[in-house]
């Protein structure tokens, strides 16, 4: 896939999202011989979040002992293959990052709907989004640009004015998992009717207890939405 931006590509150079440099060749989202140091998450999953398994395993640790509120979810890599690229994507400004990354969440995405039927083609992609103050310091939603890029492949609309998060929660990276649900009590509200009877995808970058997706699912549901289902980029191994 050829950049979409070449003369700007010329004056700044794409950086890879593994190695950072500039990529080569020229044109391209990612360095040749980077392609492979994302690890994919493979084909046993859970069946309920996504998460690698054994091959005898229907359910993940976790999701055997959490009732999760959205329906099912999937992710294209696993979280410790691209945990570097995730931080300089979300910290360091390097959004242009997002085009292979939506890329590859495009096709995870066709994958898990076929598993899942086209009666479960979502009507819209909701980004899961930051606080006000994080927005103004970060300046974008690294989960908002993975959608955008996201929608082009799979021709679904983006909505990133129903969901809206009113409180700025506390960073979660140490927390236990009954730590990240109470922090993140009603901290998204749904404005307006938009969701009523409507299946949902979320995009986010990082699935690792749950407690995110399902805080918002939460607020999807109560406001009368059919489904919610969830596409992360990279997710976590199991944490109980």
């Amino acid at each position: 896939m050829a950049s979409p931006t070449p003369v700007l590509d010329l004056l700044f150079p794409r950086r890879c999202p593994v190695c950072d440099r500039p990529v080569k060749p020229f044109g391209a989202l990612i360095c040749r011989e980077c392609e492979k140091v994302p690890h994919p998450v493979g084909e046993c999953v859970c069946c309920k979040c996504g998460k690698p398994v054994s091959p005898e395993e229907e359910y993940c640790a976790d999701c055997r002992k959490i009732r999760h509120l959205y329906d099912r979810g999937a992710a294209s890599f696993l979280y410790r293959s691209v945990s570097g690229s995730l931080y300089r994507f979300k910290y360091d400004g390097r959004r242009e990052y997002a085009d292979f990354y939506g890329r590859e969440m495009a096709r995870t995405l066709d994958r898990f709907l076929q598993e899942l039927g086209p009666e479960h083609r979502p009507d819209m992609l909701i980004p899961v989004p930051c606080s006000a103050d994080r927005m103004r310091k970060r300046g974008y939603n690294q989960a908002a640009l993975l959608a955008r890029k996201v929608a082009e492949s799979a021709q679904i609309p983006v909505r990133e004015d129903l969901l809206v998060r009113t409180k700025d929660t506390k960073a979660m990276r140490r927390m236990s998992a009954l730590e990240r649900q109470n922090n993140l009590k009603k901290a998204f509200h749904v404005y307006g009717n938009g969701v009523r009877l409507k299946s949902i995808m979320l995009i986010d970058d990082i699935y690792t207890t749950g407690a995110t997706i399902d805080a918002c699912s939460g607020a999807l549901l109560e406001a009368g939405a059919k489904e919610v289902n969830f596409l992360t980029l990279a997710i976590g191994e199991n944490t109980l």
